[in-house]
């Protein structure tokens, strides 16, 4: 049954999502329960009742006969029960079966009614997509159109400004063209009344210049004798100073030459031709800012002498005046040699 059953409501779908099967699910679900209803509502037969009652009679011998007899009978009735069952069940599997080509019946209309309400719905869905694409298509085009004509309008608009900017700008050059020439022309008025008071001033000036060169000659010529004379003062008042210098740097490098040389303590290896040249730096106080070897003896004992002489005088003879300390003992060159220590 299930077979024939999927047979008849097969669409060529899957059974459980197509819209007829679920329909026949549907109807076969409402006929069980009707069925199941009737069953409960009919009213069970009462019950007989009973009657107790005794009979008492002698027992009586059972006839061979009557037995096969009512044995035939009860076989009679049996068989007779039984075509009566399967008759009512035959009967009830064709109002089952009726049911289910009704409800099957139903169930197609219903699908077949669906499907022309689907058909109808995707019909007018088509024709309200057209007519809404044939709007769009109208409002497109007329938005192109009002867009082109705006666009037009923009452009027109757009000319007539460069047309009206382009006249404002030659009038506005033809303007500034007049004033240029105006500027010009008194420009040039201006220039010439200034080169004609240049001219003036020129002429007047080379006057002045030509007194005032006369003059200058004439002032020259004594600020240059009034010079000379002052260059003459003052060279022989620096040839003094310079010799002044001179004997004083004289007079106290020999006191510096006699303190190194009671200070100084040469190395018996020392000889007479041996001769180191010393570099010393003086502080204005006197004090020593520091010595190095200028030309060395070859000697390093004979050299280290030399400089331990130096180093080792506290405060060095100094003339006063600042002018002969930076002149020549700022910074100044001294010899050692053994002759010197044995004067």
């Amino acid at each position: 049954m299930k077979g024939h059953k999927r047979d008849i409501v097969s669409t060529g779908k899957a059974p459980l999502k197509s819209p007829v099967a679920v329909s026949v699910g549907l109807h076969l679900l409402v006929f069980g329960i009707a069925l199941a209803g009737w069953s409960w509502n009919t009213p069970p037969e009462p019950e007989p009742r009973s009657i107790s009652a005794r009979l008492i009679s002698p027992e009586p011998r059972p006839t061979p006969v009557v037995e096969e007899q009512d044995e035939a009978d009860k076989e009679q009735e049996r068989k007779q029960a039984q075509a009566r069952e399967q008759e009512e069940a035959e009967r009830q599997r064709q109002a089952e079966e009726k049911a289910r080509q009704e409800a099957e019946r139903k169930a197609q209309e219903e699908a077949g009614r669906r499907e022309e309400e689907r058909r109808q719905q995707e019909a007018q869905a088509k024709e309200l997509a057209e007519k809404q694409a044939r709007e769009r298509e109208a409002a497109r085009q007329k938005a192109e159109a009002e867009a082109k004509e705006r666009e037009r309008q923009k452009a027109e608009e757009e000319r007539k400004r460069q047309e009206e900017a382009k006249r404002r700008a030659e009038e506005e050059k033809r303007r500034q063209e007049e004033q240029r020439k105006k500027e010009e022309a008194e420009r040039q008025r201006r220039e010439e009344e200034a080169r004609k008071e240049a001219e003036r001033k020129r002429l007047e000036a080379e006057r002045r210049l030509r007194e005032q060169q006369l003059e200058a000659l004439a002032d020259q010529a004594r600020q240059e004798r009034e010079a000379e004379a002052r260059r003459q003062q003052e060279a022989a008042a620096a040839r003094a100073r310079e010799a002044q210098m001179l004997s004083e740097s004289e007079k106290y490098k020999a006191l510096i030459r006699e303190k190194l040389t009671q200070a100084w303590f040469m190395p018996s290896s020392a000889t007479k031709d041996m001769t180191v040249r010393l570099q010393i730096t003086l502080l204005p106080s006197g004090e020593l800012a520091g010595v190095t070897v200028a030309s060395s003896s070859g000697n390093t004992a004979f050299d280290n002498s030399a400089l331990n002489a130096v180093r080792d005088l506290n405060r060095y003879p100094i003339p006063n005046d600042r002018d002969t300390f930076e002149r020549y003992f700022r910074q100044f060159t001294i010899e050692f040699n053994p002759s010197q220590k044995s004067r």
